[in-house]
């Protein structure tokens, strides 16, 4: 019998989700975004359910991001269906996780990356702990920070959105409390009694009082200097500061800018900044279909794939160098779909 990879049971008065697939470190595939999906429509008016909790099997990561192994196989056919029916059911599975009307707790150890944080980063209650490691790197393989990740770099402080969403930074507990991609910290060995409570009394003010993170970050200080760079129109404009500022930060920032999707990179620009002048989840999650809808056929996706995750030579073959980006290329990525690919069919 094949083992659940997306646990879903009631038990007490919370309806439990569970990431089970540790050995490929809880990696998000279509079934179990679907799965959660069901879970979470059957919960919603029912009465024995209190709130949701979601967490994962195993040390080392809570959802390491969405697995795109057969998206890449479909999209290299030509096949570009599967893709867009992924991300389709998964950005409406995000939408729900964000709107729904119970509490959500999510308990994020290790790694909480990509499609991770689509499912725990829009629960209305977000526990990190001292190995949590947050991530949007995206642009690092062809595509942007998506699962309404744009609205969560839209609503961080000052211009440190941009950064994180250009840049793919790791943030620690400390860095994802500042940046607003997380609530609370508690202690990692205080979780279990703490689920067992919530599951027990199904009360959402029996979570503790927030603990100060053991490690420091690094966000709070570097936004001065992250403010100063990120605030600049275009993808252009930002690097030509970070060649320009001779900071151990700007040469390192520079550094990693150039081996993302210039693609990529331009077009998350954009997409964090329409998200913030409309700040809903469903905004956010409109415009990323633009630019997913197109990655396979039109963007670096697929090479951004082979040279990360398939053949690991960490040397993608971009289509367009940071200097040489066609303002037609990123217009093409963003414009509108038809109705015929709407996410939703009702509204909220």
């Amino acid at each position: 019998m094949t083992e659940e990879t997306m646990i879903a049971r009631k038990e007490g008065r919370a309806g439990r989700l569970t990431f089970n697939r540790p050995k490929a470190l809880n990696a998000l595939d279509h079934d179990m975004a679907m799965a959660i999906e069901a879970a979470l429509d059957q919960w919603r008016d029912d009465p024995e359910v209190d709130l949701v909790v979601i967490d994962a099997v195993g040390d080392r990561a809570f959802c390491s991001g969405g697995d795109i192994a057969a998206v890449y196989r479909a999209g290299i056919a030509g096949d570009y269906a599967p893709g867009r029916d992924f991300w389709r059911d998964e950005y409406r599975m995000n939408a729900k996780i964000a709107e729904y009307p119970k509490p959500i707790v999510a308990f994020m150890q290790g790694f909480v990356m990509g499609g991770g944080v689509g499912v725990g980063g829009h629960a209305s209650h977000r526990i990190v702990g001292e190995s949590t490691q947050v991530a949007m790197p995206e642009s690092g393989i062809g595509l942007i920070p998506d699962v309404g990740g744009t609205l969560l770099l839209a609503r961080a402080p000052g211009h440190v959105g941009e950064y994180l969403g250009l840049t793919g930074a790791r943030m620690n507990a400390t860095d994802a409390l500042y940046a607003g991609f997380a609530d609370m910290f508690v202690p990692e060995a205080d979780w279990e009694e703490l689920k067992t409570r919530l599951i027990e009394t199904g009360n959402i003010d029996t979570l503790p009082h927030p603990r100060t993170p053991p490690e420091a970050g690094k966000l709070e200080a570097l936004r001065p200097e992250i403010d100063r760079i990120f605030w600049a129109e275009s993808l252009s404009a930002i690097v030509a500061k970070l060649e320009t500022s001779g900071s151990e930060f700007a040469e390192k920032t520079y550094k990693t800018v150039l081996r993302n999707s210039a693609l990529s990179m331009e077009a998350t620009l954009r997409l964090i900044r329409m998200t913030r002048a409309e700040n809903t989840i469903r905004a956010a999650l409109t415009h990323e279909f633009r630019f997913t809808w197109r990655a396979a056929e039109l963007g670096d996706f697929l090479e951004g794939v082979r040279a990360q995750i398939i053949d690991k030579d960490r040397n993608p073959q971009w289509k367009y160098a940071l200097d040489a980006l066609p303002e037609e290329a990123v217009a093409q990525m963003l414009e509108p779909l038809g109705p015929e690919w709407a996410i939703w069919e009702e509204t909220p």
